[in-house]
This record gives C-alpha cells, sequence and structure tokens, in this order.
C-alpha cells in the first residue's frame, strides 16, 4: 500500500512539474508572438458566436455588447509647461479631445483607449498620452489601474501603454483593407469616464490625407481642417504616415483614441480627429486603419519603438494644377521631384521626374497609397513601384532602407508607473552579442527618447545602453519597474553607456 501511494505521489508531482514547464514555455512563445497571432490563440480557445452583419436589420447591439468592455477612459496628469498662460493650440486641444484645465499645479487630460491583449495592453492616440507623467486607466466595470507608455509614434499618432491586470476583456482585431465606403461602423469611446458611448454611422471614405499630424495652425482660412490640425502634436521628423478611415459617425470629445468597429464586433480603426470648425462634431470623423496600427503596435512592443522602412524620394501629389506646373499630362500619380542619396530608390534605378503610378500592382491616387503601403513594412523589406517614364511604364523593385537617427515633488507617492512615464523612453532588451560588444553583463537599448521627459533632460540619447537603475541591474525592460520601486530621497540614479562607449551615471531628482 505504502509503495501504491509512493507511486500515485510521484506521478502526481512529475504531472505537475510538467504543467510548470508546459505554462513557462507557453508564456515565453506568447511573448514572442505579434498582438494578431495572441488574439487568434484567445479566440481558438474561448469561442464565441459569430456575430451575423446587422446591415439589414439595423440593429447594433450584438457588435456594441462585444466591444464596451474592452474600450477605456484615460485620465493623464502631467507638469504645467514653462512660461505664460494657455496658447490656441491649447485651448483648441482642450476643447476637441481631451478636456484640459490650466491650474497652476498639475494639468490634466483625458481620452480612450482600446485593450488589445488580455495582459493588459492598450492602443491608443499619441496625442492623449504624450505629455502624461501619471496615467490612470478606469475600466468600463470601473476598476482603475495605473498605466506606463510603453511607446509612441507621432507620425502616426499612434501609443501603446500598459495595465498590470490578467483575463481583461479586450476588442478583436479586424481587417480595415476589407473595409468598404458605405459599410455600417460604430464609433465606441469612453469620454468623460462614463461607461462606453456608442455611435453609428457608415464610412465615408478612405486613404484620407488631411495633413493633420504635425501641423501646427490653423491660418489656411480655406482649409476645413483647420481647426481639427490643432488637436495633433508635431513629431521631429516631417514623416507623418496618413491614411484616414472617414466616418459621418458622430466622435465627439473625449472619443480620441477610441474605437472604430464594423458589425462583427472588429476593429477596423482607432479614432484619431475630427473636421470642425467649432469643436465639436460636424460630421467627418477621421480613424487610423487597424492594419497600420498593427504594424505600428507589434514595433513598438517588441523593439520599444517603431522600426520605418523609407522609399528615399520625395514627391508631389499630381493634379491638374501640379501637373500644369510640372509640364506633364499625368493628373494622376506621385511625380518624383528628388532622390535621396543612397536610398532604396537610388538604388533600384528610380530618378528625377519619374511618376510613380502603382505600389505593388495597386493604382496609385494621392499619396496615402503610398504612404499606408510602406508604413506596414519594415527596412528590408521590398516594394514595388511601377513608373511612367517617357512615356512607357517601368517597374522597379525598391528595398527599403531603414530610418537614420537625426539631428523634481516628493517622490515617494509616485506609482512605479508613474515614475516609468517621467523617464519618456522605449527599451529593447541587449542580446548576448550586444552584451560581449559593449562588454556588459545587464543592460537595455534605449530605442526612444521622448522631448521634455527625464531621459531627454538628462542628455540620454537613443542607442545607449542602460546598465543599471538605482544600482539595480536591468537585464529586461521589466526590471526597471522593479528599480523604480526604490527610489531613495527623491533621487533616480541611471547608469549606462553611451553611443559612443563612453560611460555615464546620471542622478535626476524627481519633481
Amino acid at each position: 500500500m505504502k509503495k501504491f501511494g509512493l507511486t500515485v505521489l510521484t506521478a502526481f508531482l512529475g504531472g505537475a512539474m510538467a504543467i510548470g514547464a508546459y505554462k513557462v514555455i507557453e508564456n515565453n512563445r506568447e511573448n514572442n508572438m505579434s498582438f494578431e497571432d495572441r488574439q487568434k490563440v484567445y479566440f481558438a480557445s474561448n469561442r464565441e458566436p459569430a456575430i451575423v452583419s446587422s446591415t439589414g436589420n439595423l440593429d447594433f447591439t450584438e457588435a456594441a455588447a462585444a466591444v464596451t468592455p474592452a474600450v477605456v477612459y484615460i485620465r493623464t496628469t502631467f507638469a504645467p509647461a514653462s512660461g505664460g498662460g494657455q496658447d490656441e493650440m491649447e485651448q483648441m486641444f482642450g476643447q476637441m479631445f481631451g478636456q484640459r484645465s490650466r491650474p497652476q499645479g498639475p494639468q490634466k487630460a483625458s481620452g480612450s483607449g482600446v485593450i488589445i491583449s488580455t495582459d493588459g495592453y492598450i492602443v491608443t492616440n499619441n496625442h492623449v498620452v504624450e505629455k502624461a507623467d501619471k496615467i490612470e486607466v478606469t475600466m468600463n466595470d470601473k476598476r482603475v489601474f495605473q498605466a506606463k507608455v510603453i511607446g509612441t509614434d507621432p507620425n502616426t499618432d499612434l501609443a501603446l501603454i500598459k495595465i498590470s491586470g490578467t483575463n481583461l476583456p479586450i476588442v478583436k482585431l479586424g481587417n480595415s483593407d476589407e473595409s468598404r465606403v458605405g459599410e455600417w461602423v460604430l464609433a465606441v469611446g469612453n469620454p468623460f469616464n462614463l461607461t462606453s458611448t456608442v455611435t453609428a454611422g457608415i464610412i465615408s471614405a478612405k486613404g484620407r490625407n488631411i495633413g493633420i499630424i504635425g501641423s501646427h495652425s490653423d491660418e489656411d482660412n480655406n482649409n476645413p481642417f483647420g481647426r481639427t490640425r490643432l488637436q495633433q502634436s508635431a513629431p521631429k521628423l516631417n514623416k507623418a504616415i496618413e491614411s484616414f478611415i472617414q466616418t459621418d459617425a458622430a466622435i465627439n470629445p473625449g472619443n480620441s483614441g477610441g474605437a472604430l468597429v464594423n458589425t462583427k464586433g472588429e476593429l477596423i480603426g482607432i479614432n484619431a480627429a475630427i473636421a470642425s470648425q467649432t469643436g465639436s462634431y460636424e460630421g467627418y470623423g477621421f480613424a487610423i486603419p487597424v492594419n497600420l496600427a498593427k504594424k505600428v503596435l507589434n514595433d513598438i512592443q517588441k523593439y520599444g519603438s517603431v522600426k520605418r522602412g523609407l522609399v528615399g524620394v520625395s514627391f508631389t501629389e499630381l493634379n491638374t494644377d501640379a501637373a500644369q506646373q510640372l509640364g506633364t499630362d499625368k493628373t494622376v500619380g506621385l511625380y518624383v521631384n528628388d532622390l535621396v542619396a543612397g536610398g532604396g530608390a537610388e538604388a533600384a534605378g528610380l530618378r528625377k521626374g519619374d511618376i510613380i503610378s502603382k505600389v505593388n500592382g495597386h493604382t496609385v491616387t494621392e499619396s496615402s497609397d503610398l504612404q499606408e503601403t510602406v508604413g506596414r513594412l519594415q527596412p528590408g523589406d521590398k516594394i514595388n513601384l511601377t513608373v511612367i517614364r517617357d512615356g512607357s511604364e517601368k517597374n522597379f523593385a525598391v528595398t527599403l532602407k531603414p530610418e537614420t537617427i537625426e539631428n523634481r515633488v516628493a517622490a515617494v507617492n509616485r506609482s512605479a508607473e508613474e515614475l516609468y512615464n517621467k523617464l519618456g523612453a522605449g527599451f529593447q532588451a541587449l542580446t548576448d552579442g550586444q552584451k560581449a560588444k559593449y562588454g556588459v553583463k545587464s543592460g537595455v537599448a534605449v530605442t526612444q527618447v521622448r522631448p521634455g521627459k527625464m531621459f531627454d533632460d538628462l542628455g540620454v540619447e537613443v542607442g545607449s545602453v542602460i546598465t543599471s537603475v538605482n544600482n539595480t541591474p536591468i537585464n529586461a525592460p521589466a526590471d526597471i519597474d522593479k528599480a523604480l520601486t526604490n527610489l531613495k530621497n527623491g533621487n533616480l540614479k541611471i547608469s549606462g553607456i553611451d553611443p559612443q562607449g563612453q560611460a555615464f551615471n546620471n542622478v535626476y531628482t524627481v519633481r
């Protein structure tokens, strides 16, 4: 009998160990998966009845019920800008997509976000969180979490933030390429920390390039999008990617970063802007296509920043007036003004004066047709361009080149997430080869430095290696969270190696 009992116990322990090992392997495997692949695994194990398109009877209740639990309210707190009072840009921003006040103390803003992973990754707009020191996320069920910024991409106005949660509701990622003009859609947001608000409309147009990302002013009185420009913050580099889905579903203050979904409850866009002369909805809303967002978010999660390939051309979008000025009879396509020396287009054989007429076999009618296609790809990927030269078509395979890098309040009350956001940086774990190169046993690479934040103030550059925080060795981005809880006397010690190989030890007084 004792022998039997021992055998059973051994079998039980062996099984438990096997299950434990399996879970570790599963977790490691999931960390290397894209958000779309994670969702495929999740929905394969959590099957639900398919939501039937309701175009016929206009009943959107199933789609709304599927989406609203995963749309969150985001409230941010940030230090006031130095000098003066509110400028016109900030006043208008506050009226449109985030309710800001301008007291002498910390300022506040708000918006929406969409949970896309059960472990707490949330997509929102860059302009919702770009200045945030503290980010508070309120779920539809009123649970409240602190969030940290994993990374941002001003060129698409997207940001990825994360809360510490498990088994969270998510919105299923759809395919924005399959969406069609005239199709019914729902805009879901969480303004004013109310439960999710749902509005319905149709897709009015696709591939809209309205010049709002990176624009500063609305001095062009003939531009109906002028005031909407003021919602967006300008990236340092003029490489904005705009290919918006236009909808007439009502989008109002507080909806920025919310979900645009089809009648199957699938996410096809992230609401980002409205065109309005008053700051309120006037029938024109714009969302970032989810197929573009997938690439951006996966890059941020994997690398800490977006790995973007460049064609290496500057161009003019042709129309009747542009064609007349350029002396061409072609009124559709992209006229190549110049080539980047050593860029992919030059290497492939393109010339000034060529007219790009097709991208991967698809006709180019406006700049967004090229921008969105390239925006989904990585450096090293190939893109097929058809150009018109001397009246005939020629095809070129262009290899995309990588982007080059141009160009203190007592901390005892700060959460680890708030301190992490103050760093204003993106990180990626070092490989063994990189550790050997820099001669370090631990470290993470700095992949992004956001303006006006701690790393920017300290002069920490992209490409630097952070080896320790508060004397705690850093081997992975998650280690930074642990180190931030060890803050003494309000001072944060950052140690590492700059891109030139020089060691640094910076102490920052958190205020």
